[in-house]
């Protein structure tokens, strides 16, 4: 039983650099070759797709930012789609005033899931919603509940906010 005390240094030395190469020669063949198909030929780097789905049409582009003071309007599932948050820029604070106005009911509806979202309020904080005197160039939000989660990314919605209707947006 002594002799399991007195490991020799040299032992010790010669069994870490052992596993150490025996690690290297099991680790070159994975990353030295690159991935090949089914064909037997390299796969091809991925490039960026420069598709973007979501951008409206030049039309209603011109339509918000004459007729409501908006640009940039978008939708975006947050909160692991516990929320949807509709999100736009205010070109003129005049034509804009009414999507801040708390007082005015909003809701996001989704005709293909038949359901409407509210915006929420909490006790303390209040509606999930801006409500400041709008700037023209300033990004502003507001959150409606999804509790069900029945609204997910990709779906067709429409924000209603008083007078204001934006059809056919795609949730991020």
């Amino acid at each position: 039983m002594i002799w399991t005390r007195n490991i020799s240094v040299t032992n010790f030395k010669g069994m870490v650099l052992g596993a150490f190469l025996a690690s290297a020669i099991i680790a070159i063949p994975l990353h030295g070759q690159s991935p090949a198909s089914s064909t037997g030929k390299p796969a091809k780097a991925a490039t960026p797709s420069h598709y973007h789905p979501n951008q409206f049409p030049k039309r209603a582009v011109s339509y918000y930012g004459v007729v409501w003071g908006l640009d940039s309007l978008s939708v975006k599932a947050v909160e692991s789609g516990a929320l949807i948050r509709f999100s736009y820029r205010v070109l003129d604070p005049a034509k804009a005033k009414v999507l801040n106005d708390k007082k005015v009911e909003a809701f996001l509806d989704s005709p293909t899931e038949n359901v409407r979202l509210s915006i929420p309020s909490l006790e303390k904080v209040g509606q999930l919603r801006q409500a400041t005197t709008e700037e023209p160039g300033k990004s502003y939000w507001m959150a409606f509940s999804n509790p069900r989660r029945t609204v997910k990314p990709g779906d067709h919605v429409n924000v209603v906010i008083g007078e204001f209707h934006a059809e056919g947006l795609v949730v991020e």
